[in-house]
């Protein structure tokens, strides 16, 4: 039977009531509070998987993007080479497609790189890269492609490798020029090689290689010339020319230049060699290397020698010959002016008892004397022409002419006339006068018509100036148009004619570098022409 509470232990139980009841509320507000933190917990972990999904998602369509379009051919192989991915470049280039054929990629390879491309792979599986690794391939419409490769190993996530992958290109033309070029070159090389001039290569005055013929030129071996200095076999004809030029190719003012030079041969004897000296300059323009083309011109140097030593030994005996001339013309004159004296005394003395065939007698022998003193003059006008000192002035060739026509005998029928005003020469006076004395007094004298005439005219070209004397005289046969201009030869009245004139006209001619010669018709006319170089 229960016993009924007293007031005491119903406030203590009701107090007990209070707590549990405040306990209770306490523990809910608590695990209302941690629910509240744990929904918020997984939303936030809800939120941040699909962050990473979409950031995952995101990267792979990049990758992926990357793999579609990249430019050379890609491909990702099994380890027994058979081909699980390629993107289109692979695609076109090799000709196949894995959606509708299974392509084992060693299967492309020809049979002579086979063994390369084993050795290749096993370089692959040791190192997990491959760079650099060139081959051929066999494409599916059966042409063949130099290729070069850098490839890598795929590993999963316990580092064990599943796969590789490589990067193609297509290096056929690189190959196919570097073949071409070295086939240019070993074409090169044997040019060189067998060039009849001598090849050295040198570097800083040091020979790198030389070709066969400078070798055999010289009688040295390869080894011999290799790293030797070019200045101990060869000296210049001019060392300061040559080291002003080596300084300014050094400089980069001249890329080129030529000099003579004389080498010494392995047995003691030597040559003489003309040395074309070319730079070849790195990319930044400085000179790397020197080439020189060496060709022997010892005989060339020895003729030329010799040719000096003649000129010399020539010029010596003009000398000679025309202080001899000059001796001779006046050991001639001396007994030729005795006896025109004498002519004259016996003309004075014995003209009233001499008869009219005496008279004549001795007027021939004057006339004769007269002709052997002009011959004289023109023999020692001749062998001084090309001699003389030349002293170049201005010439007014229309005051030369008005000079010459002042002092040489001209018919009353004759007239001499300047077509148009003559140039101004810059020549040697005394030559200029003599040339054109020679061509009107030889014109003058042959014209037989009732009325005659000259006429003096002239062209310039940009180097010459061309004159031209014109004449209605007796003309000239075809058959001396050459001879009258060589000593001693004449047309017509030996009588009025050394025989001299027209070979100083020739000779002063060739002393102003011009040419000479005529157009005539008998009983017509004659017209000389003749130029002379204009000088500076």
């Amino acid at each position: 039977m229960l016993r009924k509470m007293d007031n005491k232990e119903v406030l203590l139980l009701k107090k007990a009531l209070e707590r549990q009841k405040k306990a209770r509320a306490q523990a809910e507000k608590i695990l209302e509070e941690k629910s509240k933190e744990l929904y918020d917990t997984a939303f936030h972990l809800k939120e941040s998987n699909a962050r990473l999904e979409n950031l995952l998602s995101e990267k792979t369509n990049k990758l992926e993007g990357v793999f579609t379009n990249i430019l050379d051919p890609y491909v990702v192989v099994d380890l027994h080479m058979n081909i699980i991915e390629m993107n289109s470049a692979a695609k076109e280039f090799l000709g196949y497609d894995i959606e509708k054929e299974k392509i084992n990629l060693s299967a492309l390879i020809p049979s002579e790189y086979l063994d390369y491309n084993l050795e290749a792979m096993q370089t692959l599986r040791e190192l997990g890269v491959l760079k650099n690794y060139r081959s051929k391939i066999i494409l599916k419409d059966k042409s063949e492609r130099f290729v070069h490769i850098n490839g890598s190993l795929v590993y999963d996530k316990n580092n064990v490798p599943i796969a590789a992958q490589g990067i193609i290109r297509d290096i056929t033309k690189d190959t196919e020029i570097k073949n071409l070029l070295a086939e240019q070159k070993k074409e090169l090389d044997i040019i060189v090689e067998n060039s009849p001039l001598g090849i050295v290569l040198k570097q800083s005055g040091i020979i790198i290689t030389a070709n066969k013929t400078f070798k055999n030129l010289l009688g040295y071996s390869e080894n011999e010339l290799k790293n030797r200095p070019v200045d101990e076999i060869s000296i210049p004809e001019d060392s300061d020319k040559l080291n002003e030029l080596n300084n300014q190719m050094e400089a980069g003012l001249i890329d080129n230049f030529t000099v003579v030079k004389k080498y010494f041969r392995k047995d003691g004897t030597n040559i003489w060699a003309k040395t074309s000296v070319n730079a070849f300059k790195d990319t930044c323009g400085k000179v790397k290397y020197q080439v020189a083309m060496i060709e022997d011109i010892s005989a060339q140097h020895n003729l030329e020698k010799e040719r000096e030593i003649l000129l010399k030994e020539l010029e010596e005996s003009n000398k000679g010959l025309q202080e001899y001339a000059h001796i001779v013309s006046h050991d001639l004159k001396s007994p030729l002016r005795s006896i025109s004296a004498l002519s004259t005394w016996l003309y004075e003395d014995y003209k009233n008892v001499l008869d009219e065939n005496g008279v004549s007698q001795l007027n021939m022998m004057q006339e004769k004397v007269e002709a052997m003193d002009k011959l004289i003059d023109g023999i020692l006008k001749y062998s001084t022409v090309s001699s003389d000192v030349v002293d170049n002035t201005q010439v007014d060739v229309n005051e030369v002419i008005k000079e010459i026509t002042d002092i040489i005998y001209i018919p009353d029928h004759v007239q001499v006339k300047i077509v148009k005003k003559l140039p101004t020469l810059y020549a040697d006076k005394t030559k200029i006068h003599q040339l054109f004395q020679n061509f009107l007094s030889n014109a003058v004298v042959h014209i037989e018509r009732e009325v005659g005439l000259v006429n003096i005219d002239y062209k310039e070209t940009a180097t010459h100036w061309q004159f031209s004397i014109e004449d209605n005289g007796v003309g000239i046969p075809k058959e001396y148009h050459e001879k009258i201009f060589k000593i001693f030869e004449s047309v017509g009245n030996k009588e009025r004619s050394t025989g001299i004139g027209l070979s100083i006209v020739k000779k002063i001619i060739d002393l102003y570098e011009g040419l000479v010669w005529l157009e005539s018709d008998p009983n017509t006319g004659t017209t000389f022409y003749f130029t002379l170089k204009k000088q500076s």
